[in-house]
C-alpha cells in the first residue's frame, strides 16, 4: 500500500505547486493597489512607500513568490494586509466552522442518499424508481442560495422553529450550535445526496445483476442479507471513494451558503480578502484548500485500495 500511496503524492506535488503560482500570478495581475485600501483617506508616499518594503511589495514578483513559498514551507503563510493578524491564525479561528458545516451536510447527504439509491435500484423501473430519480434530479437543479432562502422565509420567518442566521461554538452551546447549522447543512447536503443516490442506484444496480448475487438468492437467503451483505458490500467501493471527494468539495464549496445564512467560516473569510486585495489570505486560504482537497484524494485513493482486493498487487 505505501508505493501506492507514494506514487500519488508525487502526483499530487507538481498540483500543489501549479496552485500555488497560478494564485500568487492572478493575486498580481489585479488591476489596482491594495495599499491604498489598507492606507485609507491619509495616502502619505512615504507611509505608502514603507507598507511596500513591509510586505516586500516593492521586490519583483518572483521573488516575492519564491519568499512565499519558503515561508509557507515554515508554517508561516503571511500576516493579513487588513487585520495585521498572521493568516493561520485567521484560518485557525474560521476552519473548524466549514469543517463542522462539511460534516453536518455529509451526514445530511448520507443518511438521504445512500439509502435512496439502494431503495430505487432494488425497485427498478417501479414508480418508486421514478420518484427517487425526480428528487435527486431536483436536489442536483435547485440552487442552493435558493435553497436557503426560501428556507430562512419558511422554517425561521413563519415558522420560527429554527435560528436563521449566525453561529454559536460547540464549546458554548453545543445544541444551539446544532441548531444554527442545521438549515446550511441541510442545503448543502442536498445536492451531495442526489449525487451519492444517483452513484448508490447505478453501483447497486451493477450488483445485483452480478453472478454471486443470483447465488446467494439460490441459497435461499433473505432479501434483506443479500442486499446488505452481499450486494451493497460490494457497490460500496466507489461510493466511500466519491464521499471522500464530495467532502473535498464541501469544504472548498461552502462560500456561497455561508455568506447566505451570515457563518463565519471560510467564505466571508475569502470574500472580505478578495474584495480587500488582501494578498496573503487569499493565497493562504487556496493553499490550505488545495492541500486539504489533495488530502481527501489521497484518502479516496487509500480507502480504494483498501476494499478493492485486485490493488493490493499493484
Amino acid at each position: 500500500m505505501l508505493p501506492f500511496l507514494l506514487r500519488r503524492i508525487l502526483i499530487a506535488i507538481p498540483t500543489i505547486v501549479i496552485i500555488s503560482v497560478m494564485v500568487f500570478a492572478l493575486q498580481h495581475l489585479l488591476p489596482g493597489d491594495p495599499l491604498l485600501v489598507l492606507a485609507g483617506e491619509e495616502r502619505d508616499p512615504e507611509v505608502l512607500e514603507a507598507l511596500r518594503e513591509k510586505y516586500r511589495l516593492n521586490d519583483p514578483i518572483p521573488v516575492q513568490y519564491l519568499a512565499w513559498v519558503g515561508n509557507a514551507l515554515q508554517g508561516d503563510l503571511g500576516v493579513s494586509l487588513r487585520t495585521n493578524q498572521p493568516v493561520t491564525e485567521l484560518m485557525a479561528e474560521k476552519l473548524p466552522v466549514t469543517i463542522q458545516l462539511a460534516i453536518m451536510s455529509m451526514i445530511f447527504a448520507l443518511v438521504i442518499g445512500i439509502p435512496a439509491g439502494i431503495l430505487s435500484a432494488v425497485k427498478k423501473g417501479t414508480a418508486t424508481d421514478y420518484v427517487a430519480n425526480v428528487v435527486a434530479l431536483s436536489g442536483l437543479s435547485i440552487p442552493n442560495f435558493w435553497l436557503g432562502i426560501m428556507l430562512i422565509l419558511l422554517v425561521s420567518v413563519n415558522w420560527q422553529l429554527l435560528p436563521a442566521s449566525g453561529y454559536v461554538p460547540p464549546s458554548e452551546d453545543f445544541w444551539q450550535s446544532i441548531r444554527t447549522m442545521l438549515m446550511p447543512s441541510f442545503v448543502l447536503g442536498t445536492a451531495l445526496a442526489a449525487t451519492l443516490m444517483r452513484h448508490t442506484r447505478s453501483s447497486m444496480i451493477g450488483v445485483l445483476s452480478a453472478d454471486y448475487v443470483r447465488t446467494a438468492r439460490a441459497k435461499g437467503l433473505a432479501e434483506r442479507v443479500v442486499i446488505l451483505k452481499h450486494a451493497l458490500r460490494n457497490a460500496l467501493t466507489p461510493i466511500v471513494t466519491l464521499t471522500a471527494l464530495l467532502f473535498g468539495e464541501l469544504v472548498a464549496g461552502a462560500v456561497l451558503t455561508e455568506q447566505i445564512f451570515t457563518i463565519p467560516g471560510f467564505g466571508k473569510l475569502v470574500v472580505d480578502a478578495v474584495f480587500n486585495r488582501d494578498y496573503a489570505v487569499v493565497q493562504g486560504i487556496v493553499l490550505v484548500t488545495a492541500v486539504g482537497f489533495i488530502f481527501m484524494n489521497l484518502f479516496a485513493d487509500a480507502m480504494y485500495y483498501v476494499l478493492n482486493p485486485r490493488l493490493r498487487g499493484q
